[in-house]
């Protein structure tokens, strides 16, 4: 019963990152903390499964080495958007 419990607070991690992901794609900051609480999610999910089918941890560090690519690559352009533009609006870009 606790594993189902613990399964389905994962799912709706993964459920509540993906509606504020969609929803709120104004500002860059929300959309990175979002696809940062996903990653988690999917972490904890992974967690789960390899402990219930007995095997090696060495694809979590894997996994979790990408996600900290990930993370500072978004930082880095949150940065660099910041200093450009001074907010971190989508809206402030131009095509041109």
């Amino acid at each position: 019963m606790m594993v189902l419990n613990m399964w389905f607070f994962i799912l709706l991690m993964f459920m509540f990152g993906n509606m504020i992901f969609i929803s709120k794609h104004k500002h860059l900051l929300i959309v990175l903390l979002s696809l940062e609480f996903i990653v988690l999610s999917i972490f904890f999910m992974m967690v789960m499964y390899l402990s219930y089918i007995e095997y090696d941890m060495y694809m979590l560090m894997i996994f979790l080495l990408f996600s900290v690519c990930e993370g500072a690559l978004g930082l880095a352009i949150l940065v660099s958007m910041i200093r450009t533009h001074g907010n971190d609006y989508f809206q402030s870009f131009s095509m041109l």
